[in-house]
């Protein structure tokens, strides 16, 4: 039985059920009605809608070679969904990642932190293995221990050395992960391995997602097309470093692993550093870039190396994007874009302080043009500011300017552009050169349905 089928059938028994009330006395007709809502949260907790902004489909990705996939239903938190992914990578693979900076970060975080400082076996292949449900933070040596359990069992299966597999869990904080039951599926991932199931693996690793995320690009190499997929996980709990994210980018490009993490390295800060939907880091958080060195293509170097790290680039940002299209609860997709600033650092500061501020937020949910809002997000930042040279845009909308409100501004024009589903809030600081955009959306009910009831 599919959800509506099962929405249609709690409907009809809460009718039943609600009859049965009135017919009934009234000590039987408390309980029934204590039944019916019972009912009615159920059917509303399961009919999880899709976010109005996501995108229209799974886009279609192009297969790596050299990288396969699986998924499996281990059960860790959920049940009748696959909760588990595996991805076998070629000998010869090289990785390059980013990771929270958070104080209480994941032993999986910790684990992949010292696999990819380690000395490289020559030849090796590598594994990631990920499970959704249990985050497998703030566990303490029990947590450590099913990260061993889970990644030895990975390397066993697959007979790669321990230090090439890498894994990261996602979910609740601070209850033991029950490893038992992903490695008890790990013959099946083995089993079912395959170059063409990296849509199932991104089912796989959604939490509060309500759509699997994924992105592609080619390059035309020298020799030939040099391919890159990605996958990604993350609703709420978004704030950099990277957000309550995975990320998972796999490429067929033949590269150096320290070429690969400068490429990395270098736009983290622009794509995953610069969204927010609710200023909270995570414990978990995990980019990992794995290249398989399987294309026809000649090394990435020269112009080559410019135009794949553009490539990559893109997909990192439309992964970014997508996350904050799928906020807890988001209605609007907005872009914070500030300039004039004096220092990057200060941009950085301003748009942040507008794009985490609840009060903004929620003037973009309620389609307010609340513009005072903006100049107190910016007056709090801590970054040089100056009223008099401030401007705010809604769009093309110039709202204020030189320290006071347009004279030509119309209050009715701002409300039907905030009524749009994508906005951008403009504001220049008019004292230097330095420019910051991120990307963030609305505050609504949802958001706080979702994370009142997020553990149950």
């Amino acid at each position: 039985m599919d959800k509506k089928e099962w929405k249609a059938k709690a409907k009809s028994l809460k009718k039943q059920l609600e009859k049965l009330a009135s017919d009934g006395t009234a000590a039987v007709g408390a309980v029934v009605e204590e039944v019916a809502e019972a009912v009615t949260a159920a059917v509303k907790k399961a009919a999880k809608p899709v976010s109005p902004l996501a995108p229209a489909s799974f886009p279609a990705l192009p297969r790596i070679a050299g990288a396969e996939f699986a998924a499996a239903e281990a059960g860790v938190k959920y049940q009748g969904r696959k909760d588990v992914m595996l991805v076998r990578l070629a000998p010869g693979t090289v990785i390059a990642g980013a990771f929270t900076r958070s104080s209480t970060r994941s032993g999986c975080v910790r684990d992949c932190q010292t696999k990819l400082a380690a000395k490289v076996p020559a030849g090796a292949g590598a594994a990631i293995v990920v499970n959704s449900g249990n985050s497998n933070a703030f566990t303490g040596a029990v947590g450590d221990k099913a990260v061993a359990e889970v990644t030895g069992g990975v390397a066993a299966a697959l007979g790669l050395p321990a230090s090439r597999v890498f894994s990261s869990s996602t979910g609740v904080i601070g209850e033991p992960l029950p490893y038992e039951k992903i490695t008890a599926v790990i013959p099946a991932l083995t089993a079912a391995l395959t170059e063409d199931a990296i849509e199932m693996a991104a089912h796989a690793i959604m939490t509060t997602d309500t759509f699997p995320k994924g992105a592609a690009a080619t390059v035309e190499g020298e020799g030939g097309t040099i391919h890159i997929s990605g996958i990604a996980k993350g609703s709420g709990m978004i704030a950099p470093d990277l957000a309550t994210m995975l990320v998972y980018i796999f490429t067929d490009a033949k590269i150096p692993a320290a070429a690969l993490q400068k490429i990395v390295s270098r736009n983290v800060g622009e794509t995953f550093n610069s969204i927010t939907v609710d200023s909270d880091t995570s414990t978990s958080d995990t980019l990992l870039v794995a290249a398989t060195g399987q294309s026809a293509a000649a090394e990435v170097r020269g112009a080559t190396a410019k135009v794949f790290e553009t490539a990559l680039r893109g997909v990192m940002m439309s992964l970014a994007h997508q996350v904050i299209r799928d906020g807890e609860g988001a209605t609007k997709f907005v872009e914070v874009r500030v300039t004039g600033a004096a220092s990057p650092e200060d941009a950085q500061r301003v748009a942040m302080s507008i794009a985490n501020s609840p009060l903004v937020k929620t003037a973009i949910a309620g389609e307010d043009p609340n513009w005072g809002r903006i100049v107190a997000a910016v007056g709090k930042s801590g970054a040089e500011a100056d009223r008099d040279r401030l401007s705010i845009r809604f769009g093309d909308i110039l709202v204020a300017r030189n320290g006071w409100r347009n004279p030509a501004y119309r209050e009715e024009d701002g409300a039907a552009y905030m009524r749009q589903s994508e906005l951008v809030i403009g504001v220049d600081l008019g004292l230097g050169k330095a420019k910051r955009s991120v990307w963030t959306c609305d505050l609504t009910n949802r958001y706080v349905e979702i994370n009142a009831d997020y553990r149950s």
